[in-house]
C-alpha cells in the first residue's frame, strides 16, 4: 500500500482512500469501498464550491475509524483559509462519515457542497490485474440501476441471480441525482455546517430483506462495543514490555491489525485471519495457516477457528477447474462475480501444494501449545485425509515427493508455492524448470507433517501401526531429500527438482524453511546458516526471498530480491531450532528495527537494498498492508529471540535478546501449563547488523 492512502477495515470491509478521504482511483488504484471482493464505492469526492480539498492532518484512532482534517485549494503560508473541513469516517454497520465544515470568517459562506458517487461493483481481481481493463465496469455483463429518493441514491447491479447494491443515506436535505448529492448552504459567521452520510452494501435480491441495518441511532454503540471489543482481545493477549519502544509500538499494532483482519468463518467457527488488505482480504490458506501458528503463544483462538473452516472445506472430489483433490486443503476462497459465475475457480480454489501438509502441522502445533485434545480427536479424519492426499494426488512423478503442476486455469499463477510469481522458481542463470516442479520448502512441510501425523496417530488417535507407518515416510523422505536435493559444491540445497532429476540451482531464502521442518541434517545445518546471513541474502534489514548475484535477482523484485517479515520469522525460528540462537537473533533484531520505519506496522514486503546503501528500508511498491502473516512475524521472532517452546505441561524459556534491544518480557502466557512468564536480557552472543 502507498504511504498516502488511508485504510479503514472491519472484517469483510474495508474502504481505501487518499489522504483527503477522497475515492478518485486510477488504473489499477486500489481505491474504494470494498465487501465480499466487489467494490461498492468507486467514487467518493467531496468539494466546496468546486474545490477540491487538501489535507493538514489524518487522525487514525482505530483500524475501523479516520478522521480528515481538510482545507479547500491549496493551502498556502500566506493566506489563511477561511474554511476547514473535517470528516469524520468509520465502518461499523457499512459506512458512516460524518463532514463538518467550520467557518472561520467573520462574515457568513455561501456554499455549493458536492459528493460525488459511483459504483462500479468491480472485482479486485479485475482491478488488481496488471493490463486489466482502464475503466473495470466495461466488461460488467450485468445491468446498473440508479434509484433516487428524498435522502437516499439506490445504486443497483444485477446479472442473473446476482446482485450488489450500495444504498447512501443522508440525514438532512440534499439535492440528489444519480452522481451524487448536493447542499446549498449558508454557514454563519465562526459557525457550523454538518451532515451525516452512511453506506450500506448489500447482496440481496430487490424485495429481500430492509438493508438499513436498523438506522444511524445504532451505528454510535455499535462502534462502542467494537472499541471495547478491541481493547479485549488486546488484553488478552500476552502484555509485553521492553527496552526498546519501536518494539512495544510494532506488538501492539500488530495485535490491532490482526483483529483488524479476522474475517468471519463459518457459523459457529469463530473468525480467521485473512490475508491482508487491499487485495486479499480474504482467506488464503497457507497465510492462515502461518499466522495462526505465529500467533499460537498469544492469541490461540485464531489456531482454533482456522482449523474449523479448513477441515470444513477441505475437498472431497476431484475438480480440474478448481484443481480439487480428495483431502486438499483450499487456498483460497472468493465471492465476487467472476467466481460465481465459474469464470475464474475462486469460489473454492484449492490451487496450492503446501497448505495441506500446513494444515497438518497447525493442528499438532495447536495441540502442543494449547492441550486442547478434543480438537485433535474431533479433526482426525480430516487430517489423515490430508495425510493421504500427500502419498496418493500430491506425489505427481511417484518418488516420493510433492509436486505441483502447471495451472489449469489460464492467467493463474504459474507456482502453488508460497513464492507465486512466474520468475521466483529458477536456476542461477536466470531460466525457468518446467513443469512438474518439487520445491524443495515443500519437501520439509511434507516431512513435518508426517512426523507430527505420527504423534496425533499414536498419542489422541489410539493407531500405532499407521503412526509407524508415518515415522517410516518421514525418516524415508528425509534421507533420500538430504540426498536428491543436496549441492555439495554450493554447501545448501537445491531450491527445486525437476522429474528428470535436474536440480534449480538458485540460492534463495527457502533454506530458512528448511532448517524451521527439521528435515536438514544436522552437520549441514550451520552452512545454511551461513548463506542465509551471508552479503547475498543477508541485507541488513533482513533475508532477501532471492540472493544478490542470481540472474533474476532484483532488490524489488516481490519474490527474487525483496525481504519478506513473514519469510524471516519463519528463517529466525528455523535456526534456532537447530542451536543458532544468536543467528537467530540477529534476523529478529534486523526486522525489529524494521517495523521502526513503518510505524510499527511491517508490509507483506520491503525492498532488499543492502542496510549499507540506505539509512532505513525502502517501500516495496503496492506491497499489501497491513498483512496478517507479516503482522504475525513480530509476534513469532519475539517468541524466537525469548526461545520459548512447550515441552509437555511446561513452557520453556531460553532467551538470547540482542543487547540493542535490551531487556523483554512477555508476561501472562497462557497455555497448557496455565499462565506463565517469560524475561530475557541482553546477550553479548548475538552478531550485530
Amino acid at each position: 500500500m502507498d504511504a498516502d492512502e488511508v485504510i479503514v477495515m472491519e472484517g469483510l470491509t474495508s474502504m481505501v482512500s487518499s489522504r483527503n478521504g477522497d475515492v478518485d482511483p486510477a488504473v489499477g488504484d486500489p481505491a474504494g469501498l470494498y465487501f465480499l471482493d466487489t467494490r461498492f464505492l468507486s467514487r467518493w469526492v467531496l468539494t466546496v464550491n468546486g474545490e477540491r480539498l487538501n489535507p493538514l492532518s489524518v487522525n487514525e484512532p482505530q483500524y475501523f475509524e479516520a478522521q480528515f482534517f481538510l482545507v479547500p485549494g491549496e493551502p498556502t503560508h500566506y493566506v489563511s483559509a477561511t474554511l476547514s473541513v473535517i470528516r469524520n469516517r468509520s465502518l461499523a454497520i457499512g459506512l458512516d462519515e460524518e463532514i463538518h465544515i467550520l467557518n472561520h470568517s467573520i462574515r457568513p459562506a455561501e456554499l455549493t457542497i458536492r459528493l460525488d458517487v459511483a459504483s462500479d461493483f468491480a472485482d479486485i481481481s479485475d482491478i488488481d490485474e496488471p493490463g486489466g481493463p482502464v475503466d473495470p465496469a466495461h466488461d460488467k455483463k450485468g445491468r446498473y440501476y440508479h434509484e433516487v429518493g428524498e435522502r437516499h441514491l439506490h445504486i443497483r447491479y444485477v446479472r442473473e441471480n446476482f446482485h450488489r447494491a450500495t444504498l447512501i443515506e443522508v440525514s438532512g436535505p440534499a439535492e440528489i441525482d444519480q452522481d451524487g448529492l448536493t447542499f446549498t448552504v449558508q454557514v454563519a459567521p465562526h459557525g457550523t455546517w454538518s451532515t451525516r452520510l452512511r453506506v450500506v452494501t448489500d447482496i440481496r435480491p430487490p424485495g429481500g430483506e430492509d438493508v438499513t441495518g436498523g438506522g444511524m441511532h445504532l451505528i454510535r454503540r455499535v462502534k462502542e462495543g467494537m472499541r471495547e471489543e478491541l481493547e479485549n482481545w488486546v488484553a488478552r493477549a500476552p502484555r509485553l514490555e521492553c527496552d526498546f519502544a519501536p518494539l512495544a509500538r510494532a506488538y501492539r499494532r500488530s495485535l490491532v491489525d490482526l483483529a483488524a483482519l479476522r474475517n468471519p468463518g463459518l457459523e459457529d467457527s469463530g473468525k480467521v485471519p485473512s490475508a491482508g488488505l487491499p487485495w486479499l482480504n480474504t482467506m488464503i490458506g497457507r497465510q492462515s495457516i502461518i499466522t495462526s501458528i505465529q500467533a499460537l503463544p498469544y492469541l490461540p483462538e485464531l489456531a482454533a477457528s482456522t482449523l474449523r473452516v479448513l477441515a470444513a472445506f477441505q475437498s472431497t472430489k476431484l475438480d480440474d477447474f478448481r484443481e480439487e483433490q480428495p483431502g486438499k486443503i483450499l487456498h483460497l476462497l472468493r465471492l465476487n462475480e467472476s467466481a460465481a459465475f465459474e469464470e475464474r475457480p475462486y469460489a473454492r480454489y484449492y490451487g496450492s501444494v503446501d497448505a495441506t501438509p500446513l494444515f497438518v502441522i497447525l493442528l499438532d502445533e495447536y495441540e502442543r501449545w494449547t492441550g486442547d485434545a478434543e480438537m485433535v480427536r474431533r479433526l482426525e479424519k480430516e487430517a489423515r485425509a490430508a495425510l493421504g492426499w500427500m502419498n496418493e494426488w500430491g506425489d505427481l512423478v511417484g518418488d516420493g515427493y510433492l509436486w505441483y503442476q502447471r495451472p489449469r486455469v489460464r492467467g493463474e499463477q504459474p507456482n502453488q508455492c508460497w513464492k507465486e510469481s512466474p520468475k521466483a522458481i529458477c536456476y542461477r542463470d536466470g531460466r525457468l524448470p518446467g513443469f512438474p516442479r518439487a520445491t524443495c520448502e515443500v519437501q520439509g512441510y511434507a516431512y513435518d507433517a508426517k512426523r507430527r501425523g505420527a504423534h496425533l496417530a499414536r498419542t489422541f488417535w489410539g493407531d500405532p501401526g499407521y503412526a509407524d507407518q508415518l515415522e517410516r515416510e518421514a525418516a524415508a523422505l528425509r534421507d533420500r531429500f538430504n540426498q536428491d536435493f543436496w549441492l555439495p559444491d554450493r554447501g545448501y540445497y537445491a531450491l527445486a527438482r525437476e522429474p528428470d532429476g535436474s536440480l534449480v540451482d538458485a540460492l534463495s531464502s527457502n533454506l530458512g524453511h528448511l532448517l524451521w521442518s527439521g528435515i536438514v541434517e544436522p552437520d549441514r545445518a550451520e552452512s545454511l546458516v551461513e548463506h542465509l546471513l551471508g552479503p547475498r541474502l543477508f541485507s541488513g534489514w533482513g533475508v532477501r526471498t532471492l540472493a544478490e548475484g542470481e540472474a533474476n535477482y532484483n532488490p524489488i523484485g516481490y519474490h527474487i530480491g525483496a525481504v519478506w517479515p513473514y519469510d524471516n520469522s519463519i528463517i529466525a525460528a528455523g535456526m534456532r531450532r537447530y542451536g543458532f540462537a544468536p543467528e537467530a537473533a540477529t534476523v529478529a533484531q534486523a526486522v525489529f528495527e524494521a517495523a521502526r520505519y513503518f510505524d510499527g506496522r511491517l508490509p507483506e514486503a520491503f525492498a532488499g537494498y543492502d542496510r549499507a546503501r540506505t539509512s532505513f528500508p525502502v517501500r516495496y511498491p503496492s506491497a499489501t498492508s497491513p498483512q496478517g502473516w507479516s503482522a504475525g512475524s513480530i509476534l513469532l521472532l519475539i517468541r524466537t529471540v525469548l526461545g520459548l517452546y512447550p515441552h509437555a505441561d511446561h513452557l520453556v524459556v531460553r532467551a538470547t535478546v540482542p543487547p540493542r534491544l535490551g531487556q523483554i518480557s512477555l508476561l501472562g502466557i497462557c497455555g497448557r501449563w496455565g499462565t506463565a512468564d517469560a524475561v530475557g536480557r541482553p546477550s553479548d552472543a548475538v552478531s550485530h547488523c
